[in-house]
């Protein structure tokens, strides 16, 4: 295994683990932008596309569970939790994130390896990922509040 991919996958691991730990003692989700959460979440569901198709190994379809299932289990927390979802400030979370996925999805379909659906999204996701974090970075320096957990989520992500 590629040490530089392990390292990648366990500091994404952590700081997902950050977000949920925060989110699920704190019952809060201020500080945390729900539309980078959802970009994350089509993220996942685009990139791995392949989960009950290719088996490649037990590791690489268990981290892939994981990033699918952390990713739209903070996208519920952050809707439907009954506590939680009053602590999301959506007047402050405004960055219109559907203008990220155009670009990237345009970008796919000119640039990518074989034109088949499975590697235009595997590719798209890619280039989704590299702007995800754009309306956090937005959140937080509009609302200029970070709390500890929050900060090392985003350090983590980074």
């Amino acid at each position: 295994m590629n040490i530089f991919r392990l390292a990648g996958d366990m500091t994404h691991l952590a700081s997902v683990l950050v977000l949920l730990l925060k989110i699920h003692t704190i019952k809060s989700c201020a500080g945390v932008s729900l539309k980078t959460q959802e970009l994350y979440a089509l993220v996942f569901v685009t990139r791995y596309l392949d989960i009950f198709t290719d088996f490649i190994s037990v590791y690489n379809t268990v981290m892939k569970l994981i990033f699918l299932g952390s990713s739209f289990s903070i996208v519920w927390y952050m809707r439907h939790h009954r506590v939680v979802r009053r602590s999301y400030d959506k007047d402050q979370d405004t960055f219109r994130h559907y203008i990220l996925m155009v670009p990237c999805l345009l970008l796919a379909l000119l640039v990518h390896e074989k034109l088949t659906f499975k590697e235009v999204m595997w590719t798209f996701s890619l280039y989704l990922e590299a702007v995800a974090i754009l309306p956090q970075l937005v959140l937080l320096q509009r609302t200029r509040n970070i709390d500890n957990l929050t900060g090392q989520y985003v350090f983590l992500l980074g």
